[in-house]
């Protein structure tokens, strides 16, 4: 009587699943529309702008990245952005004038940036598929780890598609 004896062949492949998920940035941003601070909605008045921004409170800012945006057609002189940079100085832990979505890309990038990806090493990787990472995150994954990997995939480990491999 012969023992028939399963092999997991996922297993026995050694690849290595990095999931891109694991890497997004768990701080709220929040969107801060400059429009609110124009006159009219329309212009910059120096005095009443300042005049506002004085009178901001900013506990809602707290610790949260800001996305500084204007939603109407105006002319912004550029010192209101350093005004607004000065305001938000230590409120804030990340500002800049961007829509909230592409700080959160760029939030998940420093973030895969900062990994220690060493654990990679001449391994065969498989960068997870997922519908809500976006493709700039996947352009920075290949960057980071094509030259420290044996194979750069991209799929789920049983079906990945090779994308680089070592000669």
């Amino acid at each position: 009587m012969t023992k028939n004896i399963f092999i997991n062949k996922v297993e026995a492949s050694g690849i290595i699943a990095l999931d891109l998920i694991d890497y997004k940035p768990s701080i709220i941003v929040t969107e801060f529309d400059i429009k609110n601070l124009l006159y009219m909605n329309l212009i910059v008045k120096e005095k009443e702008f300042r005049a506002l921004l004085s009178q901001m409170d900013l506990t809602h800012y707290q610790g949260k990245a800001i996305a500084f945006i204007c939603s109407v057609d105006a002319i912004i002189p550029q010192w209101v952005y350093m005004s607004l940079a000065e305001k938000f100085d230590g409120v804030a832990t990340y500002i800049d004038f961007k829509d909230k979505e592409s700080i959160i890309v760029d939030l998940w990038k420093e973030n895969l940036s900062k990994t220690d990806l060493s654990s990679y090493n001449n391994q065969k990787v498989v960068v997870r598929a997922r519908e809500e990472v976006p493709p700039a995150l996947y352009m920075a994954a290949a960057s980071l780890l094509k030259p420290i990997v044996k194979t750069l995939m991209y799929g789920e480990i049983g079906m990945p598609k090779v994308i680089y491999k070592q000669q």
